[in-house]
Order: structure tokens, then C-alpha cells, then sequence
């Protein structure tokens, strides 16, 4: 089995990165292991798993699988379509969604995350794969209609819990390794990732030539077709074959009245 690097925090509040072991403790490592942390003598029995990375940024890649771009009824892009994800969207497996008043049609969208190793900019295609330090499941909860309504995504995509990932980083996957969603144990997607339009090597590289990207960054690499709409109460589940799962309930948000007069 791959090594698994997680990021977990103790019953006295103090966050470790570590090595998840057959036996579910935790080797501690001495600091994030994209920035050369080493394996201490420490062990933790004890622990809340967190999402495995707290990253600067979260680039995120619309309509890179072009069944994804047809039902979507979009042609496909000439150049990576990106956009932005703010951290505070991140949360771990088992944590909830909130499902947000403002919106009537909250999607789930299964992805592989990338996770950086180097601070990376204008970096060429042929030397981007060695910047990718490794790799773990997200979902890029969309409230599709709020997108449909803006003509951008920053609402639509930047609620908080709208980014679970996890449950852990691998540092090798299979190019042609099975993503598949399931809603309530029902399968609505499945897919190879060798199938994306432009692969993640060539999306690091891309994005390098925009911004900075910096140890422990994430870039979602898009989704495939079957997305769909999720109810408060809903279970969803990622796989990616060599990774593992990230499962999540969806919960209904409690408006304020603040968020009552907004829309």
C-alpha cells in the first residue's frame, strides 16, 4: 500500500503532519512533508483527521473532460479554463456541506487534486510533473444555478465547506487511474483521468505562466459528466483507484437574516 500523508490535529489542539500507519496511528513528521519533513519518534493514537493540506490558493480547471463540456452544452476550451476556490472552503472527509439558502441547485463535482511540492512559476510542460509533490481527492461543490445567475463563479464555487479533500496525499497515481462519484451509494460518475483534456503536468505548467504557485497549493483538475444536484441529508463519495475515498453528508444551512434579505 502507498505511504498516505495526512494532517490531524490533537485532543489538546496541536495540528502534525504524519504518516498514517496500517494500524491507523500517525508517525509524526517535523514539518509538511513537501518541505522536507522527516518522521519523528512521535505517535498518535489520538487524533481528528483534517483536510491533508492548508494551501496559499486553490486553482480549480473548468470543462477538462469533454463529456463534462458537452453535458454541460459548452464547446471545449482552447487553453485551460480556470478560476479560484478561497481556502476557506476546504474541510475534511466525514465533515458536512452546507447546502446555502441564497441557492436551489448545489451540485457535487468528484476531482484528483494536485498537490505542489516547489514554488513553481513559468515553469516549462517537461519539467512541471516533477513539481507535483502528490495527489488526493476533492470535490468542487458548485451551486449551479448562482453560477448560471453571476456569469462568473467566485459565488458559486466560494461558499465555506464548498472544497472537501482528503482524506490523505499519495505521491504516485496510475495515468489512467477510475474516478467515479456515488450519491447515496448510487453511481453517477465514472471516469479515467487519462481521459482530461489537458493533463496535470500541463496544467502546472499553464498556471505557473499566471501566478506563483507555492508548496502545499492545490489545483483541481476538473470534473466528468454525471454531476447533479445533492439535498440536505445526501452522502456523497469520491474514489480515485490508488488514493481512496472522500465521503461527506450535506446538511441545509441555517439562514441569517442578513443572508434572508440578500437575495
Amino acid at each position: 500500500m502507498a505511504q498516505r500523508y495526512v494532517r490531524v490535529q490533537t485532543p489538546d489542539g496541536k495540528i502534525h503532519y504524519g504518516l498514517l500507519q496500517i494500524d491507523r496511528t500517525v508517525q509524526v513528521l517535523d514539518a509538511p512533508p513537501w518541505l522536507k519533513g522527516q518522521p519523528t519518534d512521535q505517535r498518535l493514537s489520538q487524533y481528528q483527521l483534517l483536510a491533508p493540506c492548508a494551501p496559499s490558493k486553490i486553482i480549480a480547471v473548468g470543462k477538462n473532460y469533454a463529456n463534462h463540456a458537452a453535458e454541460m452544452g459548452t464547446p471545449l476550451p482552447e487553453e485551460p479554463l480556470l478560476f479560484l476556490k478561497p481556502p476557506t472552503t476546504i474541510i475534511p472527509m466525514e465533515c458536512e456541506i452546507l447546502y446555502p439558502p441564497q441557492s436551489q441547485r448545489v451540485d457535487y463535482e468528484g476531482e484528483l487534486a494536485l498537490i505542489m511540492g516547489d514554488r513553481v512559476k513559468d515553469c516549462p510542460p517537461q519539467e512541471a510533473h516533477s513539481k507535483i509533490w502528490g495527489y488526493t481527492i476533492a470535490n468542487d461543490v458548485t451551486a449551479r444555478d448562482l453560477q448560471k445567475k453571476d456569469g462568473q463563479w467566485t459565488r458559486a464555487k466560494g461558499f465555506d465547506t464548498f472544497c472537501p479533500l482528503g482524506p490523505w496525499i499519495v505521491r504516485e497515481i496510475s495515468p489512467d487511474a477510475r474516478i467515479q462519484t456515488f450519491l447515496n451509494d448510487v453511481s453517477v460518475q465514472s471516469a479515467s483521468i487519462g481521459d482530461m483534456v489537458f493533463l496535470p503536468h500541463v496544467l502546472v505548467s499553464y498556471i505557473s505562466q499566471v501566478m506563483t504557485l507555492l508548496p502545499g497549493d492545490v489545483i483541481l483538475t476538473g470534473t466528468p459528466e454525471g454531476v447533479g444536484g445533492m439535498q440536505a441529508g445526501d452522502r456523497v463519495r469520491v474514489e480515485i483507484e490508488g488514493i481512496g475515498f472522500l465521503e461527506n453528508t450535506v446538511r441545509m444551512k441555517i439562514p441569517t437574516r442578513q443572508t434572508q434579505l440578500q437575495d
